[in-house]
């Protein structure tokens, strides 16, 4: 009988080697592509370090690299140690002989072709299965440090009364270390057993007993220690019960312990601890005894006791204890979630208080208290960039987002947009040098006030044209970062830049002067970035040399998130003036989703509105996250110039700052060090309210009993300006300055409303203080309207101003000719024991993207005007005049221009032609003109024409 450790006894088969030439080329390619595959990755290590020390933040880049390191070699190591172990244990207790038989036989031929390699094998598989379970562990770098970091959250669970960071911080790295364990075991005795059959410790069909003495007290223990990792699965499932999901009658992912887990459940996990526990003593004492009855038979009892107590009892406690009297059963459980999950989404302290909605009869008295109530704002974000595009673009190369963000500059609500970067302006003459070098930055702030339009319904500037003049006073203007700027520049070099074109049509360069970027001085960089960004004319072009600098990670999202990978950001980061400087204000947050008893929400999906799902309009927050604690630690800001970061400290009790602030020190800044000038300009962030909005639906109650019953539940309404042909979708919440009832001041704020399940009137109200200078910032005020005395909501104030005659005849003259009429915010507000709502009509052109404020609707009580303006119709609304909007008159025809104008006429003046028709078509609409009407549509149809035109001809030059 062959000896299982000796080598093969046969001839070898020389398979004929390659020519010492070929083995030379071969191995100098091998190594050459080897030395290529390193420096690519070198290159991508090299390019993040210089980025992150760029950016005074070379510490998260350490604090992570090291974190990662150590968890890939310790984990790696354990487990290539761990199988390694078991693979030479098993060749160890080898028998020296083995029954002959086909089996063995068989197995003869594979033995003695590993002998020779028995050791490299060994090595090899271990490493194998090491680097692929460190790299595993290297992913889990944020579980260990807040482990390791974790603080006290001073609160504990309601059911095992342990302090939630024990949830929060240590429950998820015990997991891993348990199913790091099953893997380990699970290896190991697959690994074992391969060998043990190989050299003849295990047989299936050879005679005699199937297995050794050796293997078995070798599996016996691999198999002891995986049932005891299960009694520790068994024992941590108890602690999971906290954090467990459920399906109780509930909207949200309702989390927490019910009645059969709290009395099934949990003394079934304990049970079978127990027996899992002995069932894993038992394979121990298999070492002994040299038998398998007695491990198999404790087992068999474990799995049965799985099944009976694990799963059949808990089946027989629901269906003939809890659902006869559910309500009852789980009234207690229902209370403890209702307080973690309030607790959890920081709306415990919301105040709900009944309000009639049923205002007071329209006054003078009451007239007047519109303008204490309220800062109406008239200009619609969401609709006005095109606009500021038409008359604030100037260049081709310049573009504004979609959505422009509201501020506040004094007491002014304010509509912000930037001038930035529009690389696709420059497709007629686009190269690699105008695309990187000489259009790199954006220009200017410009700003309208959010309560005024001009005469002809344009956007009152506060803040506007190229260089800005306006309110802002002196600040550095460029913008090199900002949200649509999503491409590498590289300045700063031999290249000089386009700045902007003045008044006179000349064109002013400049040459970057800030320290932002990576330096390419270095032909190690150029290389390492030319590698980077495929882009080998980075290597060796003639406009690079000294002090030229590569700046990239651009936008303010991407540069938080790449210096807090600990954060979850906002999704809508907006610009101020601060301190001479434009800087973007990005809100972030700290979640976790291991918070006892607070059910769980997607934050994709909670954050989703009309706004999200439109392109080019606001991005969505982290889409797929899971949480069920969220809290806005920290304020960010962004040097648009600079692409300087600063993360400031804001929630200062938060335990899941204080947990990161530990792990990456020094990279949070103290909320003293906030500027009075940045103060102003921070508000509540849009989607953490919209996450609040979506868990008060339900959790607004305060019983038990309200919350089971689903009687008092809520809906966020739908868009009801949204065109009908698009998908329904959530209206957004709106800043502006308001008085709450019992307020004596205003506040700028941030609304919503709710709706009743199901139906369409007005269910609730709901403000948040959005003011960060203010005592009661972050305040929750809820306004819950009778469900006896139904007040019209959104969608019926709309169906209701779309079903007036009078208005409809007025729109579809408004639709007439080359128009479109599209509806803006429907902002509602608290008066008089009232709501009144206020929604902007505009105009725009199909051909030119131009919205003007033509019209305003105002709704109170059961009275609705719609007028040219704010003021006409609050008149008409409280009896100061009389509504304008009605059935046509005599017309009387407005002048016609004397003379067409030119077909080549310029941008500037084929707009401001656009604008005089329109200011035409409102003259004969309020003189019931008619004929007027539309002529002076047909003149604003080639006017939009000519400018059309113009603006194509304009792109084709730049």
């Amino acid at each position: 009988m062959p000896d299982r450790g000796s080598g093969p006894s046969g001839p070898r088969i020389n398979l004929g080697r390659p020519s010492r030439r070929m083995r030379t080329l071969l191995m100098t390619l091998g190594a050459l592509a080897v030395l290529a595959i390193i420096f690519v990755m070198f290159a991508g290590f090299w390019t993040d370090w210089l980025w992150y020390r760029s950016v005074n933040y070379s510490s998260v880049f350490t604090t992570q690299l090291w974190t990662k390191i150590g968890l890939f070699f310790v984990f790696g190591g354990l487990m290539a140690l761990a199988v390694g172990l078991n693979i030479w244990l098993a060749h160890r207790l080898r028998p020296p002989l083995s029954a002959m038989s086909l089996e063995q036989e068989s197995l003869d031929r594979y033995r003695m072709n590993i002998a020779p390699y028995k050791k490299w094998l060994l090595i090899g598989i271990a490493l194998l299965i090491g680097l692929i379970s460190g790299a595993s562990a290297a992913g889990q770098w944020r579980t260990w440090l807040m482990w390791v970091n974790g603080v006290s959250f001073h609160q504990s669970d309601p059911q095992f009364h342990k302090d939630i960071s024990f949830y929060a911080f240590d429950l998820p790295w015990y997991r891993f270390l348990l199913g790091f364990g099953f893997a380990a075991v699970v290896l190991s005795l697959i690994a074992a057993a391969l060998v043990h059959y190989l050299y003849g410790g295990l047989r299936v069909s050879s005679p005699g007993a199937r297995a050794t003495s050796q293997a078995t007290g070798h599996l016996a223990v691999l198999l002891g220690v995986f049932v005891g990792l299960k009694a520790v699965a068994y024992w941590l499932d108890r602690y999971g019960l906290a954090v467990k999901s459920s399906g109780l009658r509930s909207a949200h992912d309702w989390t927490g312990l019910r009645y059969v887990d709290a009395n099934a459940y949990l003394p079934a996990k304990t049970i079978l601890f127990a027996i899992a526990i002995i069932c894993s003593l038992l394979f121990f004492a298999t070492l002994w005894r040299r038998t398998w009855q007695l491990p198999l038979i404790g087992l068999g009892l474990m799995a049965l006791s799985a099944i009976l107590i694990g799963g059949l009892y808990p089946a027989i406690v629901q269906n003939f204890q809890v659902k006869p009297n559910e309500q009852a059963k789980e009234a207690p459980f229902i209370a403890k979630n209702l307080k973690a999950t309030k607790a959890a989404y920081g709306i415990d302290e919301a105040q709900v208080e009944d309000y009639s909605g049923e205002g007071d009869k329209p006054d003078d008295a009451l007239r007047q208290d519109v303008d204490r109530t309220a800062s109406i704002r008239l200009l619609d974000p969401n609709i006005v960039s095109g606009t500021f595009q038409q008359q604030q673009q100037v260049r081709s190369y310049y573009q504004f987002p979609g959505t422009l963000d509201v501020d506040r500059y004094g007491e002014q609500d304010t509509v912000v947009g930037l001038r930035e970067l529009n690389v696709s302006g420059i497709e007629a003459q686009k190269s690699w040098i105008n695309t990187h070098f000489r259009y790199t930055h954006g220009f200017g702030v410009v700003a309208a006030k959010g309560t005024e339009v001009t005469s002809i319904g344009a956007p009152s500037y506060t803040e506007s044209e190229l260089p800005p003049v306006g309110q802002l006073g002196d600040y550095e203007p460029r913008v090199y970062y900002g949200e649509k700027t999503s491409q590498y520049s590289i300045v700063g070099g031999p290249q000089t830049e386009i700045d902007y074109i003045d008044k006179g049509g000349n064109e002013k360069e400049y040459s970057y002067a800030g320290t932002s970027g990576v330096s390419l001085s270095n032909p190690v960089n150029r290389l390492a970035y030319a590698l980077s960004f495929s882009e080998p004319q980075i290597m060796y072009s003639g406009a690079i040399g000294d002090g030229s600098r590569i700046l990239y990670n651009r936008t303010p999202k991407q540069r938080v998130e790449a210096v807090a990978p600990w954060l979850t950001i906002d999704g809508d980061p907006y610009p101020a003036v601060v301190d001479g400087r434009i800087q973007w204000i990005v809100d972030a947050y700290t979640t976790i989703n291991n918070y006892p008893y607070a059910s769980r929400t997607t934050l994709g999906d909670t954050t989703s509105d009309s706004l999200t799902n439109v392109d080019d309009q606001r991005s969505l927050i982290a889409q797929q996250n899971k949480v069920n604690y969220i809290r806005n630690s920290v304020k960010a800001t962004v040097d648009a110039y600079s692409g300087d970061v600063k993360l400031y400290e804001w929630d200062t009790e938060d335990p899941v700052l204080k947990t990161w602030k530990k792990a990456f020190p020094g990279t949070v800044e103290p909320r003293s060090a906030i500027s009075d000038d940045l103060m102003n300009h921070l508000r509540y962030p849009q989607d953490l309210f919209k996450v609040q909005r979506e868990l008060l639906t339900q959790y607004h109650v305060k019983t038990a009993n309200q919350f089971y019953s689903g009687s008092e539940r809520w809906a966020v309404p739908n868009d009801p300006t949204r065109d009908r042909s698009e998908a329904p979708s959530a209206v957004p919440p709106y800043y502006l300055s308001m008085r709450m009832p019992g307020q004596e001041d205003r506040e700028f704020s941030l609304t919503t409303t709710f709706t009743p399940n199901g139906r369409d009137n007005l269910g609730a109200f709901m403000a948040v203080n959005a003011d960060a200078t203010s005592s009661g910032y972050g305040t929750i005020r809820v306004l819950k309207l009778p469900s006896t005395n139904p007040v019209d909501g959104p969608k019926q104030v709309q169906s209701k101003f779309n079903a007036d005659q009078q208005i409809a005849e007025t729109i579809r003259l408004l639709r007439g000719g080359d128009s479109e009429v599209e509806y803006g915010n429907l902002l509602t507000v608290p008066l008089g024991g009232g709501l009144m709502y206020i929604e902007p009509v505009y105009v725009r052109g199909k051909q030119v993207d131009l919205p003007l404020l033509k019209k305003v609707l105002v709704r109170y009580g059961d009275d609705m005007a719609f007028e040219d303006n704010l003021d006409e119709a609050l008149d008409v609304i409280f009896g100061a005049k009389e509504p304008t909007t009605g059935g046509p008159e005599e017309p009387e025809k407005p002048e016609k221009p004397a003379e067409e104008p030119p077909a080549n006429q310029s941008l500037e003046d084929a707009v401001q032609d656009a604008v005089d028709a329109m200011a035409a078509s409102d003259d004969a609409l309020a003189k019931k003109d008619l004929k007027g009407f539309a002529d002076a549509q047909e003149d604003l149809r080639k006017a939009l024409e000519r400018a059309e035109a113009a603006r194509e001809k304009a792109g084709g030059r730049q």
